[in-house]
């Protein structure tokens, strides 16, 4: 069936064509622009003092297409901006320092640049650090036409949650880093209406059969945000429940996968938790996922929903279905008070470092208060030094230190917290794999997974399972799945490698 969505948005900005221009232009006016004369009168205490302004040395290439010079406006000058009678002081490549004005940047300000913005140089934005030693492109690639799939990675782009951290990391503030761009793979539809899409739902479900893929191609295309006040528009159309007429139509792993696309993803995490507490034996694994990837914020969001929805504290579900060190793991992440400062102190690095070896490696047994204050505490890029600290001061790395001195859940959940930590969308590649790997799916993993990271971080998952299992996500799926479940599954995984 054809999309039944809203009407194809007409053309593009610009107009195809060139833009016309009135013959000759204005005619000048006395005291007008242009100005005549060749510059403009100088004021007093103007810049620059007595005659006007020189045209400026070079400057932006002429553009195809631009507007013709025209009679008493600019005439054209070879490789830039007409020159303008009265232009700006010739300029080497940046502006003059001006007196009581911005001193000049260094590098030459903002050469013009394919492929994007310009690519800003030493000294031009504050604070940021020169091109070339974080290994940010210069430049950002063009923005992907409406209904394309965006590039998979800003080429050169460094993963901020990569655990290895260059030599001479320096302490106190760092420098804020460079936008990373979204990388998501569902983004809001423009001018998404919720009174339209509830009808071209109801009609997908009115009648005998039920239209699978206009809810697909729905859904699929909505952000969770368009996707959510779906369910009080239905109702306020229809007097209808849209969830309950949803089960009434759909089945099996399709219909879990839709009813989770239309929960916030706080409500979502919570019915999560929920049931990888209560359900047929305690899914450790979906605990330890939710609470050591979500910010702060994120889990005391959590927490409330989780205590009006089901009348009891998460602290008191977890602490009632798991035990020992793992149950305080858990609480302890649970608590959503990490540190989430981004400034990193190598000083107090090697100190956490050195506390993990003595707890570990340099006793006999091993003090899992110690891990678990430091992991459930510190901030995440303290903690990626800390890693960093370990491996060069017993040539070990942390998970394998863990996987020698402990066991069970408790093993696995601080493993898990040590992966997400490191490299979250890894993290997340690995759990999809597992998920799809062997007999069976565990779709309750998959469909959790695809849902909560379709907004967050789909395309950096993508990018580090084609890395790591040497073919895409997609094809994965695509192997696994089957019918309007894979399709919509494909929607949200947004394309192949």
């Amino acid at each position: 069936m054809s999309y039944p969505g809203y009407p194809p948005a007409g053309g593009s900005y610009p107009p195809a064509g060139q833009y016309q221009q009135a013959p000759g232009g204005y005619p000048p006016q006395p005291g007008a622009y242009p100005p005549q004369g060749g510059y403009y009168p100088p004021q007093p205490g103007a810049f620059p003092p007595g005659a006007g302004y020189p045209p400026q040395a070079g400057g932006y290439p002429a553009q195809a297409g631009g507007y013709p010079p025209q009679a008493g406006g600019y005439p054209s000058q070879a490789g830039g901006y007409p020159a303008q009678a009265g232009g700006y002081p010739a300029q080497a490549g940046g502006y003059p320092a001006q007196a009581g004005g911005y001193p000049a940047a260094p590098g030459g300000g903002f050469p013009p640049q394919a492929g994007g913005y310009p690519a800003a140089q030493p000294g031009t934005y504050p604070n940021m650090p020169p091109a070339g030693q974080c290994g940010m492109p210069q430049g950002y690639p063009a923005a992907p036409a409406p209904g394309q799939q965006p590039m998979p990675a800003f080429p050169g782009a460094p993963n901020p949650s990569m655990p290895g951290y260059a030599g001479g990391v320096p302490t106190g503030p760092t420098p804020p880093a460079a936008p990373k761009g979204y990388r998501g793979t569902i983004k809001d539809f423009p001018g998404a209406d919720p009174l339209r899409d509830v009808e071209v739902l109801r009609k997908a479900m009115k009648g005998f059969g039920t239209d699978e893929n206009a809810i697909i191609e729905l859904l699929g295309s909505r952000s969770n945000k368009q996707r959510v006040p779906l369910k009080a528009a239905y109702k306020t159309t229809y007097g209808k429940d849209l969830v309950s007429d949803l089960k009434s139509e759909l089945r099996g792993n399709f219909e879990d996968l839709v009813l989770a696309m239309l929960k916030t993803p706080t409500h979502f995490d919570a019915s999560e938790l929920r049931e990888a507490i209560s359900g047929a034996g305690t899914d450790e694994a979906c605990l330890i996922e939710i609470l050591s990837s979500r910010s702060n914020a994120e889990i005391q969001e959590i927490t409330k929903i989780y205590k009006a929805e089901y009348g009891k504290s998460l602290e008191d579900a977890i602490s009632g279905d798991t035990s020992g060190h793992f149950r305080r793991l858990l609480v302890s992440l649970s608590q959503g008070n990490r540190d989430e400062r981004e400034t990193v102190d190598i000083s107090m690095a090697k100190q956490d470092a050195q506390k993990l070896y003595a707890a570990g490696e340099k006793k006999v047994g091993t003090d899992e208060s110690q891990f678990n204050a430091i992991l459930c505490a510190r901030s995440k890029p303290h903690l990626r030094q800390v890693f960093h600290e370990y491996q060069q001061m017993c040539g070990k790395d942390i998970e394998k230190s863990i996987c020698g001195e402990m066991s069970g859940n408790v093993e696995s959940g601080m493993v898990a917290v040590v992966k997400c930590i490191k490299n979250t969308p890894a993290y997340f590649a690995e759990r999809l794999h597992k998920s799809m790997q062997g007999a069976g799916t565990k779709d309750r993993t998959l469909i959790r997974i695809m849902v909560s990271r379709s907004e967050v971080d789909m395309l950096d998952i993508r990018q580090e399972y084609l890395r790591l299992y040497g073919k895409s996500l997609y094809t994965a799926i695509s192997g696994d799945t089957s019918g309007d479940y894979k399709k919509l599954l494909l929607k949200l995984c947004g394309g192949s490698d």
